[in-house]
């Protein structure tokens, strides 16, 4: 997930426990054994907490809250066993991941009431980790591009993945510390499709990589968009989420997508194999797709909704910020990754590793 900047939870968050700061702080073993409660394991200040109150209001069903940082995190937490979430929201190429491991239920959205509401465009690009549609929910969506400041870039150098390659920007340029978005740039430059496995196509975006980090002022995830908001770089590779965030607090920064064609992540629900009530589950996704629900939600974290209930409500400044909602020629150009296979991810993080020790 991409969250803003400013919702960061580190300090609810300890290292190997299990987070308390959710909506209830209740014992795991208390958890197991109440029926009447559903335990989701979310990113981290991405649901309006008012909506948990709600939906325990008109149903009489309780939610507990857990959190978790990045991915990986979460497949660590899941992985642990120590909990029977029943319901998990996530990145797209980590849904993909547990549903080849056999880990995912089937969502029966046919007894739903509010499904309707979601994008068919937003449904149908989550195929690519959900080929049926028959085990993800999506949530919020969003892209990978550049955020600049407009006082040091021009808006035609953003453009194209090579103004990350220009030398005049030596020192200013941000990068994700992150092997998949960080390669993507280099991939799309060279022509390659960004969930390439071919190992010549991974080494030669290794050598653009290589190449260009003389030139790398830092990488970083959660520092990007306050280092960008004081100015201390030109530019930086971000997901479209920091990138609005960053705008909020500089008026200076804007957001291109480039040319050549990036990342389109899709953060979605699902419904794990330690589910202790599919009925509630259930009943809790449907509710998150109702229009006021949604809106709650939106305003909360300010992420392109594919609630198309929500979004025939929201004005148009709001609709036309291509920050929030990448057009369709955009998101045209945008690929969802695919989970790596075994020998790619080994092969991906020794390159990961050789960039960062060059």
């Amino acid at each position: 997930m991409k969250k803003r900047l400013a919702m960061l939870f580190a300090l609810c968050l300890m290292t190997g426990v299990l987070s308390s700061c959710g909506k209830d702080s209740g014992s795991t073993e208390t958890t197991k054994k109440d029926d009447n409660t559903l335990v989701i394991l979310n990113y981290g200040k991405y649901i309006d907490e008012s909506v948990l109150d709600q939906f325990e209001k008109e149903t009489g069903i309780k939610v507990k809250l857990e959190e978790y940082e990045s991915p990986e995190e979460m497949y660590t937490k899941f992985s642990a066993g120590s909990i029977n979430y029943d319901l998990v929201c996530t990145s797209d190429y980590m849904v993909e991941r547990l549903i080849n491991e056999d880990q995912v239920l089937e969502i029966n959205f046919d007894d739903f009431e509010y499904y309707k509401n979601l994008d068919s465009s937003i449904i149908e690009a989550s195929q690519i980790f959900d080929p049926e549609n028959k085990y993800s929910m999506p949530y919020f969506y969003g892209t990978l591009g550049i955020l600049y400041n407009t006082t040091m870039v021009s808006d035609e150098e953003v453009s194209t993945w090579n103004v990350l390659w220009d030398e005049a920007y030596k020192d200013s340029i941000i990068m994700q510390n992150s092997v998949r978005d960080s390669f993507t740039p280099a991939l799309r430059l060279s022509g390659y499709d960004i969930n390439t496995t071919d190992e010549n196509q991974l080494n030669d975006a290794l050598d653009l990589l290589i190449r260009q980090k003389p030139l790398v002022y830092a990488y970083y995830v959660d520092e990007t968009g306050d280092e960008m908001a004081m100015g201390n770089a030109a530019m930086a590779l971000v997901y479209s989420g920091e990138a609005a965030y960053a705008m909020e607090l500089n008026d200076d920064l804007s957001y291109s997508v480039p040319e050549e064609g990036s990342n389109l992540w899709i953060d979605s629900w699902f419904m794990p194999k330690s589910c202790h009530n599919t009925e509630y589950a259930e009943k809790f996704l449907d509710f998150l797709c109702r229009e006021d629900i949604g809106m709650l939600n939106f305003d909360y974290v300010y992420y392109a909704t594919p609630n198309l209930a929500v979004k025939e409500n929201l004005d148009e400044e709001t609709l036309s910020d291509t920050t929030i909602f990448p057009t369709d020629e955009t998101l045209a150009n945008c690929e969802v990754y695919k989970q790596y296979d075994i020998d790619t991810t080994k092969l991906s993080n020794y390159l990961w590793k050789k960039l960062k020790s060059e």
